[in-house]
């Protein structure tokens, strides 16, 4: 019996430590508190949610300042350092929470200038009180000593370079979404890039210029009698040229590397008729100087008006191409 009410009074004691600690939490010792700030904070979203136009702004605009300002003195009260340096955690959080108000939007509210900054933001905020001296009521600005001067300049030199590795992975990252053709080419001699997926064999922007430009040369000349098919073929540079051109603005209107791929035929005389060969020329950036080309071949006999013998689409260099002249 004694073992029962020892329990229950056990179970009595973790609740109402557990009530004190969450009231201490919640309600603030005085009017001027962190949580007085965070609450201020919850209102005026509250508050901008019902409201309309400028005066939405001009509220939410308050209520992340009441944020940041009562995170900030919450997480400053008891700093927690992030491990190797003076940084406190605090610091970190509320550099988070200012980069978001300064660079996120409704829309997206993590934005890539969101992380990119985040790192210099936090360094700043933990830099600011090694500027100034005194408590809330007679603080004044000062000098760092010189010690503390060389630990806040590696800081915040730190924080910066990681803000740049971070930008170079966004922008590495948009030059992958805008040209897709570079995941065709080797990395293996550059010193800071590593390749970690399977290369693309074949850049699919090229094959698809191929595979939309082939049927519409095809159905040019397969009506044509074979005089006139000579005739085209003597002409094909700046016909298929000018199809190539259109197939590109219609295909790849959404990269900004449609204007690094063009369209030129190569025609060859044989025995039994001509050899059109159909490239699509890459004459963007490359590991190799002279780029690459893919083609596809069609072969016209004279006996049968237009026979396609074959499509092959490979990657070729193009130091392999004649100049065209």
């Amino acid at each position: 019996m004694n073992t029962l009410l020892k329990d229950v009074f056990g179970v009595f004691q973790f609740a109402e430590g557990l009530y004190a600690g969450i009231r201490k939490i919640l309600i603030p010792p005085k009017a001027y508190s962190w949580q007085t700030f965070i609450y201020m904070s919850v209102f005026s979203w509250i508050v901008s949610y019902f409201a309309t136009g400028y005066i939405k702004d001009v509220i939410a605009f308050f209520g992340w300042l009441f944020l940041i300002a009562g995170t900030a003195w919450y997480t400053t009260e008891d700093p927690l350092r992030v491990p190797g340096t003076f940084m406190p955690v605090g610091a970190v959080i509320t550099g988070f929470l200012v980069s978001v108000f300064a660079f996120g939007d409704q829309r997206d509210v993590i934005t890539p200038r969101t992380i990119v900054f985040w790192p210099t933001i936090s360094a700043l905020i933990t830099a600011i009180p090694e500027f100034i001296e005194g408590n809330d009521t007679d603080a004044k600005a000062r000098i760092p000593k010189p010690q503390d001067r060389q630990r806040i300049i590696i800081l915040v030199a730190s924080s910066m370079l990681l803000s740049c590795w971070i930008q170079f992975h966004f922008v590495t990252d948009n030059w992958l979404r805008q040209y897709p053709s570079l995941q065709a080419d080797t990395f293996k001699h550059s010193t800071f890039i590593v390749r970690t997926e399977a290369a693309v064999k074949i850049p699919q922007n090229g094959a698809v210029i191929l595979e939309k430009l082939q049927p519409i040369v095809v159905e040019q000349i397969a009506e044509r009698p074979w005089s006139e098919v000579e005739k085209w073929l003597l002409d094909a540079k700046q016909r298929v040229g000018n199809l190539g051109r259109e197939i590109i603005k219609k295909n790849l209107s959404k990269y900004e590397e449609k204007e690094l791929w063009r369209v030129e035929p190569r025609v060859t005389n044989t025995k039994s008729g001509y050899i059109l060969d159909l490239l699509s020329i890459w004459i963007g950036p490359s590991s190799n100087p002279r780029g690459y080309y893919l083609k596809n071949l069609v072969a016209l006999n004279q006996l049968q008006q237009l026979l396609i013998q074959r499509i092959r689409l490979q990657l070729q260099k193009l130091n392999a191409i004649a100049p065209v002249n």
